[in-house]
Order: structure tokens, then C-alpha cells, then sequence
């Protein structure tokens, strides 16, 4: 399971290499591994992950260019916003936590950020990256 984390970064890593974009960021990692050992948990589907990352990135923004980067404010209020919305995804805290201290805080940033979550989800769902292990070959016992 761990390789399968392992595989969707080093996918990402590609991708970042070949177009010189951040779609490797620190936030990844845990969310990699959520969708690998937890595909069908609730950290793992599409609507939190993505919808987690989502507030991550809106609070971390609006912290950094409205009010002075305030990593605790991004922080609580990408945590309220996740709660309300039911897209509870904690790697999230640490994508605001990258915006809202500057670290990709424009909006192209922001959307970058977005695109690589989806394209992470989009490959762990799909093989060599799926944990569905229902097609691989039985054991002998």
C-alpha cells in the first residue's frame, strides 16, 4: 500500500518536472496516503479530498492578500469550512497553511494547487495506481 503513495507522487513529481508548475507540494503526501490506505474512507473521497483542498486553498488565499497571512486564521477557517460543508480532508489544514504563508499564494498558485489534488485523485483511481486489488491473481493456500 505504502508503494502506492509512493507511485501517485512520483506521478505528480513527472508532471511537475515536465512543466516546471509545482504539482508537488508538501499537502500531497498525506493526502497520497489517505488514497492509498483509505481509498473508501472518508478522507478518501472525491468530495472531501477535493472539496477540502478547496477551502484550503480559498482561506489561505483570502489570509494572505486580505489579511496579512494569518496561518492560525486560514487554518481555523478552512477547519470551519470543511466541517459546515462536510468535506473534512485534514491534509487540507497544511494546503493553507502553504498559501497563507506564501509559500504558493497567487491565484494562479491557487489554481495550480486545485489541478494537482484533482489530477492525484484522478490517479488513484485509476490503475497501476487503484488499490482495487479484486483483479490480481488469488493466493494459493
Amino acid at each position: 500500500m505504502s508503494g502506492r503513495a509512493g507511485a501517485l507522487l512520483a506521478a505528480l513529481g513527472v508532471v511537475a518536472w515536465l512543466t516546471g508548475e509545482p504539482f508537488l507540494f508538501p499537502s500531497l503526501g498525506p493526502t497520497a496516503f489517505v488514497l492509498s490506505v483509505h481509498p473508501d474512507g472518508q478522507s478518501g473521497t472525491a468530495w472531501t479530498v477535493l472539496g477540502g483542498h478547496f477551502w484550503g486553498t480559498a482561506a489561505g488565499l483570502l489570509s494572505y492578500h486580505l489579511l496579512a497571512s494569518s496561518a492560525a486564521l486560514s487554518t481555523a477557517l478552512t477547519s470551519a469550512l470543511m466541517l459546515y460543508t462536510r468535506t473534512v480532508h485534514p491534509p487540507a489544514c497544511a494546503t493553507t497553511l502553504i498559501v497563507s504563508l506564501g509559500l504558493l499564494s497567487t491565484l494562479r498558485d491557487g489554481g495550480l494547487i486545485l489541478l494537482a489534488v484533482t489530477l492525484l485523485y484522478a490517479l488513484s483511481r485509476t490503475r497501476p495506481f487503484s488499490s482495487d486489488l479484486s483483479a490480481a491473481p488469488a493466493k494459493d493456500t
